[in-house]
């Protein structure tokens, strides 16, 4: 009957299998077809299987519609897959009984719950249906078949008319199992909702995490769940192994991943005494084992007293870190000494050191703080040149104040853009559940409104963020200068730190070229350029380090001072969402005005709500809880960007 009564796929005996049982489709979906929505038949499945329908050679298609809108004819079988409600009510009416299974073993309540035909299975209940009839080969119900579709009204219209969402059909899945088997998520949220448990065994003891991290390659399934606080340690009945074993023996690599993240055991094993990095080695992973062991070793280290201490206190050590780095670089550059020899030596023992010293540093975190702290450490460096170097010249008092002001200010709105909470959005357990129930029945559980990462209703501007794994109001980007997400909140923060961090790089310019002209330039004309740019870098190769540290900081943080202002000003938009509309327009070969949109209100009062200009009351800047606006209608979902992977 092919994919309904098809022969049984997903299996249970093992973890070996891999995704190819889901990986290429969820089934026959409808779709348009001689002017009727074409429904789900085993003929036509079995036809042309998963090719679309602009694929399809126009000669396999139906010559005349006249036989398809002459529905008198039709049998309830087919007027239930295309939804002609008035020739099932004539065939009921002439004493069709719905509760009757056809020779395939299906009965009308599943052909109308495939085909998403609310009306039809509505009528049909009325008529004494029975919601959780079992039929076809893999002796599923109704909800079955509409899960395996993606069909989120009929599932929630099965529901409410009292389908069992714990039953299992032929194959042992129970109604979660086969949402996360078909990544089907917005199914998934709704039935954790109507609580369905996370960790609901299947008939073989496989909870759905198993599932995920047996059977679909991805990260995505696996951490939806585990963010739903599915358990890690779960072990299925037969061979008793857990989520991580399934995921090794699958060659899950990125569900691997993220169940190592979420803390799941490296020393539980199954049934037959393995673990799984003796499955690792069974499936020869070379990348599997090489995670396994680096995380084991990680895992082992950090026991330490000392390792706790250092991811305790990552940002100050890093810092310290970093400042210490470069301060040894230019002292031993700056040495007074004519024997670059010596200094080579000890540039090569600072690099031993330091590899030395963080070796013991967890990889990822190093990593991900390194731009922050390295920023912090140049701006220290900065500070301490200009009072060491050159204040001792005497500027002018004009000059002393104006640094002092950019010094102060740049370090004020770089604390603000790190501590202030950029808008992450946040619900209670219940409020995540009621936000479910509520979207889902108002049809609007779609990705534009719903984020099923962190199982909320997304407010209008709303980006889910990957690195910090939430969803932030009005996101513009996460930045690794302060090693957090830029949004609503601390958008204004970062763009004057961006501003005051441009200033303070001019001033060392200015600095270095008043130092170098008063102590460095040769007496003698004859020297050339050459001979001036050797003098500059015997005088201080301090000076030139800063000036190389002050020039690299310049170009980033102008070309980012620059685009924000250009985005603000004449667009409106935030970074995510100009990239998202201009990916939009690209992947469907469009031309899109970037101006026109919602958001921009015009240069002037662009200019006054960002930077909240009052001026005595001359300016009224629009004061927006973003956090809290919520789209009323579909038009609202045009200028919503897209996550951002």
């Amino acid at each position: 009957m092919g994919w309904i009564k098809g022969s049984k796929s997903h299996t249970h005996d093992s973890c070996h299998h891999g995704h190819s049982d889901h990986s290429h489709s969820h089934g026959p979906r409808a779709a348009a077809f001689g002017g009727m929505d074409l429904p789900v038949v085993p003929a036509f499945h079995e036809q042309f299987g998963n090719i679309a329908d602009d694929t399809m050679d126009l000669s396999q298609q139906p010559k005349k519609r006249s036989h398809l809108d002459d529905s008198s004819t039709w049998d309830i079988v087919k007027a239930s897959q295309f939804g002609n409600l008035d020739r099932c009510k004539e065939l009921v009416e002439a004493g069709y009984d719905v509760r009757q299974l056809d020779k395939e073993n299906v009965s009308v309540l599943h052909w109308a719950a495939i085909n998403n035909r609310l009306e039809l299975v509505k009528y049909y209940i009325s008529k004494g249906a029975i919601v959780d009839q079992l039929g076809g080969d893999l002796n599923s119900t109704p909800l079955h078949w509409a899960i395996r579709q993606g069909h989120l009204p009929m599932v929630i219209q099965l529901i409410r008319y009292g389908a069992d969402s714990s039953i299992a059909d032929g194959e042992g899945y129970r109604a979660l199992h086969l949402a996360i088997l078909f990544q089907h998520m917005a199914i998934a949220a709704y039935l954790m909702a109507k609580g369905q448990e996370v960790d609901g065994p299947d008939c073989n003891g496989q909870s759905p995490l198993m599932l995920a991290a047996q059977k679909i390659i991805g990260p995505e399934p696996t951490s939806f769940l585990i963010k739903n606080n599915a358990s890690v340690s779960a072990m299925d009945k037969v061979n008793r192994n857990t989520p991580l074993h399934c995921a090794v023996l699958a060659g899950n690599v990125d569900a691997a991943g993220v169940l190592l993240r979420a803390g799941a055991s490296l020393d539980l094993q199954n049934a037959n005494g393995h673990t799984p990095l003796d499955l690792a080695h069974q499936v020869h992973s070379p990348l599997l084992i090489y995670m396994l062991n680096q995380v084991q070793q990680e895992r082992s280290r950090a026991n330490s007293r000392c390792l706790k201490i250092v991811v305790k206190y990552r940002v100050a050590l890093q810092f310290l870190m970093s400042t210490a780095i470069f301060g040894c670089l230019g002292a031993i550059l700056d040495m007074n000494t004519d024997s670059w020899l010596l200094k080579g030596i000890l540039l090569v023992c600072v690099v031993c050191a330091v590899s030395l010293a963080t070796r013991n540093f967890p990889s990822e975190v190093f990593h991900s703080l390194l731009p922050s702290t390295g920023l912090m450490s140049s701006i220290f460096w900065m500070l301490v040149t200009w009072c060491l170097w050159f204040l001792p010249d005497g500027h002018s008092v004009t000059v002393q104040v104006l640094f002092t002001f950019n010094a102060t200010a740049l370090l004020y709105y770089y604390l603000r853009a790190c501590r202030t909470d950029p808008g992450f959005v946040k619900a209670t357990e219940e409020e995540k559940k009621m936000n479910v129930l509520v979207l889902a029945e108002a049809g609007c559980l779609d990705p534009s409104i719903f984020c099923t990462s962190c199982m909320i209703k997304k407010p209008v501007r709303a980006s889910h963020c990957q690195r910090c794994d939430a969803c932030v109001a009005k996101q513009d980007h996460h930045s690794v200068w302060t090693n957090t997400c830029i949004g609503a909140r601390n958008h204004l923060y970062f763009v004057l730190f961006v501003f005051f961090l441009l200033l303070m790089t001019m001033w060392m310019f200015y600095g270095c070229l008043v130092y170098w002209s008063t102590h460095c330039v040769p007496r003698t004309e004859n020297q050339g350029l050459l001979g001036v740019a050797f003098a500059v870098v015997d005088c201080s190769p301090w000076l030139l380090c800063i000036l190389l540290l002050a020039l690299y900081h310049a170009c980033w943080s102008s070309f980012i001072l620059v685009l924000q202002i250009y985005q603000i000003a004449f667009l409106g938009l935030t970074t995510a969402e100009r990239m998202s509309l201009l990916m939009h327009a690209k992947k469907h070969g469009q031309s899109l005005s970037l101006s026109q949109n919602p958001y921009n209100l015009g240069v002037v009062r662009n200019l006054v709500s960002f930077f909240k200009l009052r001026c005595c009351g001359l300016f009224k800047p629009a004061v927006i809880d973003w956090t809290q606006q919520f789209a009323q209608g579909h038009d609202q979902r045009l200028f919503r960007p897209t996550d951002m992977v």
